[in-house]
C-alpha cells in the first residue's frame, strides 16, 4: 500500500472522511454516552460507518478515538488497549483501500500556568493513546479540534516518542481568527512547521464561509500541505433538535473551493455524512494539488502563544533584549538567588516597552539551580507577555526543562561546536521545534577570522543535517569580538554576515555590545556598527533596547536597506523628530518595525486599577496597603478600583484585545485583591454577600473548562458560586439551588447529545425553585435553543455570562 507521506508529496487532493458523531447520533447514541463508549459497545456500527465513507470516496478514514485519553475514558478502561482496539477496527474495515488516521482530540485540561497539569503530563496521556493507535495499524496520527497551542505541541511530542515513524497531522479550531487561548492561525502554522508536522489543519467551529479567513491567513506562510475540515454550516435549532443546515451539494460546492486555495486535504466535520463526502468527492474529481508557494525568504520564526516573529536578512532586524541576565546586575542576581521572579518580570516589561521583539532569559547566577529556575522564570514571562523568548543557558538540562513549559517556539542560545553540544541540543531543539543560535566554536576554540568562522559554521551545518535538523531552525552567531584588542573584529563580522546571507541564506545574529568593550562612548560605536551590519544583512542583535541611539540607527538602517517598505515604520516613529530627540521611545516604530512591539499588557501597573487590568498580582499587596493607609475603606477600593478594572478587562476580552490567558490572569489578580479586603469589609456587607449561583456541567457531559472559567469570573463580579462540577443530574442541581436559595443556575454542555439534559433541569427548576434564573452555555448552545427550553438566557463566553448573570439577578 502507498505510504501516507508519498501521498502527501503527490498531486492528489486527499479526501478525509466526515463526522462520526453525527452518524452515531442518527444510529441512537444515548444522551450522555460518549461516542467512544458507544463505539466500543457497537463495533459493527463503527465498521459500517467506515465502509460508508470509503464507498463515498474517502481516501483517509479516522478512528473513533477523539476522546480516548485517560482524562476522558472510564477509569476502568486502559487508554492504550482501547485505542488499539479502535484502530484495529478501523484497519479491518478499511483494509488497503484507505489510510487510517488515529484521531486524538483535546483532553479538556489546560497545561500550567493556565491549568493544573504539566505539559509532560498531557504528553504522557497522549503517548498512551498514540501507542495504542500505532499498534492497531494507524497510518498517521491526526490531532483534531485543538484550541490551545501548548496542548497541540504535547500531541506532537507524544507522537514523536510513541510512534516515531508515523506522519503527524495537527488541526486547530478557531473563532474570530484566534483560538480559545489567543493563537492566530499563522502563529499555529509556524509553530507546527517548526515541529516538523506533516499536515497542518483547521477544523470544526465554523462552516466553510467562516473558515476561509483562516486559510487566507495561512497563505503567505503556507509552504506545507494543509487540511481544511469545516462543519456543515452553523448549527440551528429545528423542532427541538440541533441540526447543521448545509446539505451535501451546498457543502461540497463551498468546501471544494479550498482546493483552489491550495488545500492538500479536504473533509467535513460536524454535521457531515457520507452523502456530503460523496458530493465533495465529485467536486474534486479531476483536480490536482498545487503546493502553495508560501514565503521563500530565508528565515527562522519564533513564536509565543500569540505572536510570530520572523528573523531573516530580508525582514526588519529583530532586537533581542539582553537585560534578563544576572551578569553585572546585583538586584537581579539577588532576586534570582531568592527565587523571586519580580525583577525579571520588571526587566521584561521595560524592554518590551522600549521595542524589544524577543527577550533573552538567562538565570545563570551563582548558587542558582538553573534546571529549576529557568523553566520557572520562562513560564512566568511567557504567561504575562506575548513577546517570544530566547532561552539562554550553557546547561542543556536547564534548556530542556524550559522547553517543557514554553507554549510556542522559543529561540535557544546556543548550540556550539563544543564536544557533544550539537549531538545533545540539536535533536532536542528539533524535537521541540525550537530554532537555535549556532555558535561557530571549533571545540573550545574561538575563531577570529571570517574564514575560520565560515568553516566552523559550515561544519556545524553539515553535522546538523546529518542529525536530521532542518535548516529552518538555524541562525548563526557571527561572533562580535571587541575592536579594542582586535581592530579587524568588525570587518570579520561583516564578511561572515555577507557569506551566510549570500551562500546559505542563513539568518545571522550577534551580541552587539561586545564590539565596544573597553572603549568610551560605547553607544556611539555600537550604533555605528549596527548600521554597517544591517547593510551586510544582519537579521538580529542581542542588545539593550534602552539605547535611543541604537533605536535610531536601526530605524534608519532598515529604511536604507529596503527592509522598511515605503519607510512606514520610520515615519510612524520619527515624523516629529528633532535633533536631540530619542524618537518614539516605547514604540515598535522607533525600531523601524511596523505594528506593536510588545504585548497589550505593557503599561506600568502603578495603580490598583492597572494592576488588575494587567494581571499583576504580585503588585497588589503594596498597592492595597498604600490605599488603606491613605484612608480609603475596603468598600471604596472595591467600588472605585477593583470592580471597574475587572469590567474593563471584560470589555477588552469582548473586543478581542484580550484572550483567555489575560482574562484568567486579571481574574485571579482581582480575586486575590478581594480576599485581602474581605476581612476589612463591614460585617453587614459580609453577611449580605452577593447572589448565589449554582454552576454545573449537565448529566452525561464531562467537559468543564468553560464552566470553570465562568465560575472564576462570576466570583470576580461578587457572586457566591457553588460549583457542582461535571456530569451532574438535574435533581442534584435543583436541590442545591433550592437549599442554597440560589438566585441563578448556570448550566454547561459541550455536546449536542447532552444539551437535552438542560431542558430537564429547566423544567424541574420551574417546579421547585421558580424564582431562580437559569442561563445556559457551551459550544453548541444557542440563544434559540435557550428560548426553546425556557432558560432565561444564553452566554457565548465567560464575560457574557457574567454580564447576563448580573442583569438577571438585579433586585
Amino acid at each position: 500500500m502507498q505510504r501516507f507521506r508519498d501521498a502527501l508529496e503527490s498531486d492528489e487532493i486527499l479526501l478525509f472522511d466526515g463526522a462520526m458523531g453525527t452518524l452515531l447520533q442518527a444510529r441512537g447514541l444515548p444522551p450522555g454516552q460518549t461516542p467512544e463508549e458507544y463505539g466500543a459497545a457497537h463495533p459493527e456500527a463503527i465498521k459500517d460507518f467506515t465502509r460508508q465513507y470509503l464507498a463515498a470516496g474517502a481516501r483517509v478514514v479516522t478512528t473513533n478515538t477523539f476522546g480516548a485519553t485517560r482524562y476522558k475514558l472510564p477509569k476502568a478502561e486502559p487508554a492504550r488497549e482501547f485505542n488499539r482496539r479502535m484502530a484495529t477496527l478501523a484497519r479491518a474495515a478499511a483494509g488497503d483501500a484507505a489510510f487510517v488516521a488515529g484521531s486524538v482530540g483535546p483532553t479538556g485540561r489546560f497545561a500550567a500556568p493556565l491549568g493544573d497539569v504539566s505539559l509532560r503530563e498531557l504528553a504522557g496521556a497522549f503517548r498512551e493513546q498514540i501507542e495504542g493507535l500505532a499498534e492497531g495499524g494507524a497510518d498517521l496520527i491526526v490531532a483534531e479540534t485543538h484550541f490551545d497551542l501548548a496542548e497541540a505541541r504535547a500531541v506532537v511530542l507524544a507522537a514523536r516518542e510513541a510512534a516515531p515513524g508515523l506522519p503527524v497531522a495537527v488541526s486547530m479550531t478557531f473563532e474570530s481568527a484566534t483560538s480559545l487561548t489567543g493563537t492566530p492561525p499563522e502563529v499555529f502554522f509556524e509553530t507546527m512547521a517548526n515541529m516538523g508536522v506533516d499536515l497542518i489543519g483547521v477544523n470544526c467551529g465554523t462552516g466553510p464561509a467562516e473558515m476561509e479567513a483562516v486559510v487566507r491567513a495561512w497563505l503567505p506562510v503556507a509552504g506545507l500541505p494543509f487540511l481544511v475540515k469545516p462543519n456543515a454550516g452553523i448549527p440551528v435549532l429545528q423542532d427541538g433538535r440541533t441540526v447543521f443546515p448545509m446539505g451535501p451539494d451546498a457543502f461540497a460546492e463551498a468546501a471544494s473551493a479550498f482546493a483552489a486555495l491550495g488545500a492538500k486535504a479536504v473533509s467535513g466535520c460536524c454535521g457531515t455524512t457520507p452523502a456530503h463526502i460523496e458530493a465533495l468527492a465529485g467536486r474534486l474529481r479531476g483536480k490536482t494539488w498545487q503546493r502553495p508557494a508560501g514565503d521563500a525568504r530565508p528565515r527562522i520564526v519564533l513564536t509565543s502563544r500569540a505572536r510570530a516573529v520572523p528573523i531573516g536578512p530580508d525582514f526588519p532586524a529583530v532586537l533581542i533584549g539582553e537585560r534578563i541576565n544576572p551578569t553585572g546586575k546585583k538586584a537581579l542576581t539577588a532576586a534570582l538567588q531568592a527565587g523571586n521572579p519580580a525583577e525579571a518580570l520588571r526587566l521584561a516589561e521595560e524592554q518590551i516597552h522600549m521595542g524589544a521583539r524577543v527577550l533573552d532569559v538567562n538565570v545563570g547566577a551563582p548558587m542558582v539551580d538553573e534546571t529549576a529556575l529557568l523553566p520557572d522564570i520562562a513560564m512566568r514571562v511567557a504567561a504575562r507577555f506575548e513577546t517570544p523568548l530566547c532561552l539562554d543557558s550553557a546547561d542543556a538540562a536547564a534548556i530542556e526543562q524550559a522547553l517543557w513549559v514554553y507554549p510556542g517556539s522559543p529561540l535557544v542560545n546556543s548550540v556550539s561546536g563544543e564536544p557533544g553540544r550539537m549531538e545533545t541540543l540539536g535533536p532536542l531543539c528539533a524535537r521541540f521545534g525550537a530554532p537555535f543560535i549556532l555558535l561557530p566554536l571549533r571545540g573550545k576554540t574561538l575563531p577570529e577570522s571570517a574564514a575560520d568562522r565560515i568553516k566552523a559554521i559550515e561544519a556545524l551545518l553539515v553535522k546538523a543535517e546529518s542529525l536530521g535538523i532542518p535548516r529552518r531552525l538555524i541562525m548563526a552567531d557571527v561572533l562580535a569580538l571587541t575592536v579594542s584588542s582586535r581592530p579587524e573584529a568588525a570587518r570579520q563580522c561583516l564578511e561572515t554576515i555577507r557569506h551566510c546571507r549570500e551562500k546559505w541564506g542563513l539568518p545571522t545574529v550577534l551580541g552587539l555590545s561586545n564590539i565596544s568593550f573597553g572603549l568610551p562612548a560605547r553607544d556611539l560605536l555600537n550604533a555605528g556598527f549596527l548600521s554597517m551590519c544591517l547593510c551586510a544583512g544582519l537579521a538580529a542583535h542581542i542588545s539593550n533596547p534602552g539605547s535611543a541611539r541604537l533605536r535610531e540607527a536601526q530605524a534608519a538602517g532598515l529604511v536604507l536597506t529596503g527592509r522598511d517598505p515605503q519607510a512606514r515604520a520610520f515615519i510612524d516613529g520619527y515624523a516629529a523628530w528633532k535633533p536631540g530627540d530619542a524618537g518614539s521611545a516605547g514604540s515598535a516604530a522607533s525600531m523601524g518595525v511596523p505594528g506593536s512591539a510588545g504585548s497589550p499588557i505593557t503599561a506600568e501597573a502603578a495603580t490598583l486599577f492597572n494592576a488588575v487590568v494587567l494581571g499583576r498580582a504580585e503588585r497588589l499587596p503594596a498597592l492595597l496597603d498604600a490605599a488603606l493607609s491613605s484612608g480609603k475603606t475596603a468598600r471604596e477600593i472595591l467600588d472605585a478600583e477593583l470592580i471597574p478594572a475587572i469590567m474593563d478587562v471584560g470589555a477588552k476580552y469582548e473586543r478581542r484585545e484580550y484572550f483567555l490567558p489575560q482574562l484568567l490572569q486579571s481574574a485571579e489578580t482581582m480575586q486575590a485583591g478581594f480576599e485581602r479586603l474581605k476581612p476589612l469589609l463591614a460585617a453587614s456587607e459580609t453577611e449580605n454577600a452577593g447572589p448565589t449561583a449554582v454552576m454545573a456541567t449537565v448529566e452525561g457531559d464531562i467537559h468543564d473548562i468553560g464552566k470553570n472559567i465562568v465560575c472564576l469570573i462570576l466570583r470576580n463580579h461578587g457572586f457566591t458560586v457553588v460549583d457542582l462540577g461535571k456530569d451532574v443530574p438535574a435533581a442534584a442541581i435543583v436541590e442545591t439551588a433550592r437549599r442554597e436559595n440560589a438566585a441563578l443556575i448556570g448550566l454547561s454542555a459541550l455536546m449536542t447529545t447532552t444539551m437535552v439534559r438542560m431542558a430537564d433541569t429547566v423544567k424541574l427548576a420551574a417546579a421547585q425553585c421558580p424564582n431562580t434564573k437559569i442561563i445556559v452555555g457551551g459550544a453548541v448552545v444557542s440563544e434559540a435553543f435557550a428560548n426553546s427550553i425556557g432558560a432565561h438566557g444564553c452566554a457565548s463566553d465567560a464575560v457574557a455570562a457574567a454580564r447576563l448573570a448580573t442583569e438577571l439577578t438585579k433586585k
